[in-house]
């Protein structure tokens, strides 16, 4: 007698948020060719973003960061204060070199994605996030970090002297985009021995994830001191 089949891991559940109806049509069609992804709701302004996303509780919202009423970082900001486990948003632009990117990571966003980026990238990307990994360009990132850190002239955080020498590492690998395998592999170490620095390296640097503890590497000159 054989034991019963394992279940089926329910589909990620999301909302896409974007002004033009075109934009979100084709980003339905494209999720939900596959059987792990399902796209549970729409909004056309952060405003209806907001409400839309607490009571739907989705694993991933699809961003656009510039849409009438409230934009997408005021709506990441509003959607990551109020809910007790809010999904991953993933912000989806135009131009990457955009400050409104920046400020929507800043804000809480776990990535983003460029809209000409082709299906297969999407896809990922939207799975990378749900799982926990953080979705980031590093030069762009770093561009952007340059120019915030231009205009507001940071002093060197004092997190940085309380790093171990192994979470400066992880750190470092974590600004250069990498994933917690990618980065156990680079150092020859476990996952969870990763994972552990990485717990680390957030409470340290006072981030909530992995893309706020990269943007307070950048910020806070560690990247730019010691990368």
């Amino acid at each position: 007698m054989t034991g019963a089949a394992p279940q089926a891991r329910p589909p990620l559940r999301i909302v896409l948020c974007d002004d033009e109806r075109m934009v979100r049509t084709a980003l339905r069609v494209i999720l939900e060719a596959e059987a792990d992804l399902e796209v549970v709701g729409e909004a056309a302004t952060g405003a209806e973003a907001v409400p839309l996303v607490r009571s739907l509780a989705p694993d991933v919202v699809l961003m656009d960061v510039r849409m009438p009423e409230i934009d997408g970082i005021r709506a990441t900001e509003q959607i990551l204060a109020t809910m007790a486990g809010p999904p991953r948003i993933l912000v989806v632009t135009t131009f990457e070199n955009d400050a409104h990117v920046y400020d929507a990571l800043r804000a809480g966003a776990a990535g983003f994605l460029l809209k000409r980026a082709d299906p297969d990238e999407l896809i990922g990307a939207v799975r990378l996030v749900a799982r926990g990994d953080s979705l980031l360009f590093p030069a762009a990132v770093r561009s952007l970090a340059a120019a915030h850190a231009a205009a507001t002239a940071p002093a060197t955080a004092p997190w940085i002297a309380r790093l171990t020498d192994r979470e400066a590492d992880v750190l470092r690998l974590m600004a250069t985009g990498l994933s917690n395998h990618e980065v156990s592999e680079r150092l020859g170490v476990g996952q969870q021995t990763v994972k552990t620095h990485v717990a680390s390296v957030l409470t340290k640097t006072g981030s909530r994830d992995r893309t706020q503890a990269v943007i307070a590497a950048y910020e806070g000159g560690f990247i730019m001191k010691k990368g």
